[in-house]
Formats: structure tokens, sequence, C-alpha cells
């Protein structure tokens, strides 16, 4: 395999990501062995500390391990795994701004939720054979539009990640390549990697994916796209008017590819939705209530063509069959009463964003969050940059876990934040990061 693949670079970051690439379209198989340091150093004509820095890269992201003599190797434990194991954990007396967990103080109460759904469960408890609730689809059918999302089936799923499994193994093989953001959420990044799917990555700027990066994956053969609509995680990029019209046309030259959109801002974020669903013939689009209602009251509906949905459906009988009936009139009743204050909790999550971005260009560095919960932070190192911010007593999580040829970035996560963090965080970024990209994401 080495023969056949040459790592190059001039920077280790550089020399990591040819090996990340490597690995991602199947040229360095799991277990495949790496040169030794000084012999990387060799061919790339770099010295051996830069060979030894791009190792240490590989090893953080996990994609590679150290095993004694045996070596550097490509890890062989699949990609998911390697990527939970990303993960910082915060010290006693550390502010952790790592979980990409909404504000508890803005999620509803769900006592009256809890309460109607037990009085329904009561009236007409629902047993075998019953699926979807009619209320809560005729209520997601509504809101659907209502944000101009072409009429379609719908389903009810247990959230996005359940939904945009079902979809992709129904559709898709292993090996098949699949559209996408670089960087991305990275439970589908790993979820992809599970699937035996091969990620072809799109980079992403504030209004969304790149329509020139999305023409060449299309041009590329791949098979499946998907998109976040708003508050992408991790950048909290959203697409616009503009963007959409030609990721639009794009995909209306490639009808038979596999459109996913993913619309779990909804509830929470207050720009509008301008949907891509329908131009393709194979599409969906799904929509999460965990950021606005919470984790633990999780679901999500689900709307596409009639193949797709049934295909769908039918995965789901074989596993859990259907979502409880009592989580999914939980939900109904929230959005009957609008529970939640969708442009209230939109400004306070808002305000978090942009004073922090503000701040951070106040002090010379340059992040991203267009919406959502999270910022992006581009850094030269994120190991030492998140070593930097640990000592000044914050944790962020590693750009790692969702990036595939991007280059480096911290992900802070402002739901915990008040105004008087803004200013002390910013300041102790600013000193932790170094040279931080500009523009694009990558």
């Amino acid at each position: 395999m080495l023969e056949k693949y040459r790592i190059t670079g001039e920077t280790a970051s550089e020399l990591a990501t040819a090996v990340e690439t490597a690995v991602s379209e199947g040229r360095l198989s799991p277990g495949a062995p790496l040169p030794p340091i000084r012999e990387l150093a060799r061919q790339a004509g770099v010295s051996p500390s830069t060979a030894a820095a791009a190792y240490r890269l590989l090893r953080e992201r996990g994609v590679v391990e150290t095993a004694g003599r045996r070596g550097t190797r490509v890890r062989p434990r699949p990609a998911s795994t390697a990527r939970e194991d990303i993960r910082i954990e915060a010290p006693p007396g550390v502010r952790d701004l790592s979980q990409g967990n909404p504000d508890a103080a803005l999620l509803p109460p769900l006592h009256d939720a809890l309460a109607a759904a037990a009085r329904a469960h009561e009236e007409r408890p629902a047993m075998y054979g019953t699926h979807d609730d009619a209320d809560l689809l005729a209520l997601a059918a509504a809101r659907l539009r209502r944000d101009g999302v072409p009429p379609g089936d719908l389903a009810i799923t247990s959230g996005t990640l359940d939904a945009v499994e079902r979809v992709l193994a129904t559709a898709l093989r292993p090996g098949d390549p699949v559209a996408v953001e670089d960087p991305g959420w990275s439970s589908l990044l790993d979820l992809v990697a599970v699937l035996g799917l091969r990620p072809v990555p799109v980079r992403v700027d504030d209004d969304g994916p790149l329509p020139d990066d999305l023409g060449r994956a299309l041009r590329a053969g791949v098979r499946a796209v998907v998109v976040t609509a708003r508050a992408q995680n991790p950048t909290g990029a959203a697409v616009t008017a503009a963007r959409a019209a030609a990721l639009r046309e794009l995909l209306a030259a490639h009808p038979d590819v596999l459109l996913v959109e993913d619309d779990h801002g909804d509830g929470f974020v207050d720009v509008p939705l301008h949907p891509l669903a329908g131009a393709t013939s194979r599409w969906v689009l799904v929509r999460s209530t965990a950021k606005a209602f919470g984790p633990d009251l999780r679901l999500a509906p689900v709307t596409g063509d009639r193949v797709t949905l049934d295909r769908l459906r039918g995965r789901q009988r074989l596993a859990v069959g259907w979502v409880s009936h009592l989580l999914q009139r939980a939900v109904a009743h929230l959005w009957r009463t609008e529970a939640v204050d969708t442009a209230a909790v939109a400004a306070s999550y808002r305000e978090r964003r942009d004073g922090l971005v503000a701040a951070l260009a106040g002090r010379g560095v340059r992040a991203h969050g267009r919406t959502g919960l999270n910022v992006w932070v581009p850094v030269a190192d994120e190991s030492a940059a998140i070593t930097r911010l640990l000592a000044r007593g914050w944790a962020a999580a590693p750009g790692a876990r969702n990036r595939v040829r991007t280059p480096p970035a911290l992900r802070v996560t402002v739901s915990t934040l008040r105004p008087a963090d803004l200013a002390p965080l910013a300041a102790d970024l600013a000193a932790a990061v170094q040279a931080p990209s500009r523009g694009r994401y990558g």
C-alpha cells in the first residue's frame, strides 16, 4: 500500500490531511502501516519534528495509532468510534463549552404537555398496529407548508440521526459515495463510516455548502447529498435564498441523487428556511425537536417522496416499530400551544453568538456563528489551543471531530454563556489561538 501511496505536504497539517484523505478514499486501509517518522520526513522533504507533529495530529484525531515496535498504523476501528473518542474532559473549576447542548433555561416546561399526553393515552391508548399520531402529523404538515417545503409523505422518527440512518441504509450500498458538509456534524460522519459509505467532503461558508464543491461532488457521481438547512453543526451556517437557488440548480441536473436535508434549527432559529427539497426526485427533509424542546423530548417528523418514505417506514417497522405516542402527543401539545417563543429563544442565542464573534474580531480573531448554538474558531493547532484554553479555565470541543479535510478549529458552545462572560472568554480564546484562517471554513 505504501508503495502506491506517497504522503506529501509541507506542514504537519498538510501531511495529516494527506493521510486522512487517503484513509477516507480507501487508499490507506485499516491497519495499514505508515513510514517511521524519519522516513516520512525524508520522503516529504520536511524536518523530523514536522513529521512527528503530523503523526501527533493524526493520533489526536483518531486516524492512526502507535503500537510500539509495530510502528504507526491506520486505526483498525471504525471512524465512528474514533470520533467519539475525540473529546475534552473539563477538569473541576473549568467552564465546559464543548457539549453542544441547548440552554436548559430556554426549554419549555413539560408538565402540561406530559399531562395532556397522559390524558390522551387514557382516552385512546396506542396499541400494536398504531404508528404515527394523526394530530402530530397534521401540525407537522402545516408547519412544513408554512416554510415552503413541497408536499410529500410524512413519518415520525426518533430524531434526525434515526431518520438519516434509515434513509441511507435503504437507499445506498457500502462503498457508495455521499456528499457531506466539511466541517460537518460528527454523528453524521460517524454514521457514514459505520454504513460503509464513502464521504465526499463539500466545504461550507456562512451561507451553506459551496456550489463549486457540490458541483464537483455531483459530477464525480455521489449517490446522496446531506445538507444542513440552518444552525449547521459546527459552524452555524444557514442556507440563504441565493445559495439555495444555486444548489437547487445543481441538484436538478442530477435527479436520481438522494437529497437529505436536515432542518433541526426549527424552533430556535429566526432566519427563514430556504428548502432544497424537491430539487431531485428522491428527497427527504428531517426536523428534530431536540434543540427546541430538549434532547430527552426528541423526535423528528420526516417528509419526502413516497418511495423513500415507504422504505424508511418499512425499516422502522423491522426495528423500533414506532415512536412512543406519549412523546408524540407531548410534542403536539407543545406545538399547538406555542410553548416556545422562537423569536425570543433565537434572539437569546444570537446575542451570545454575535457577542462572542464581535469580541473575538476586536482581538483580531475571525470566528463563525451565523445561527444555532455554536461558534467555530479556526486555529493553527487544535491541541495547543485547547491546552492553553484549559489553563485559562475554559473547555472547547476539538474541531477534529467535525472535519474531513478542512483546517483545524475549535467549536465553542454558547448556550451557557452570559453577557459578562463574553469579554473574558474572547480574551482567553484570542490568547490561546494562533494564526486563524480567514474566509471560508477550509
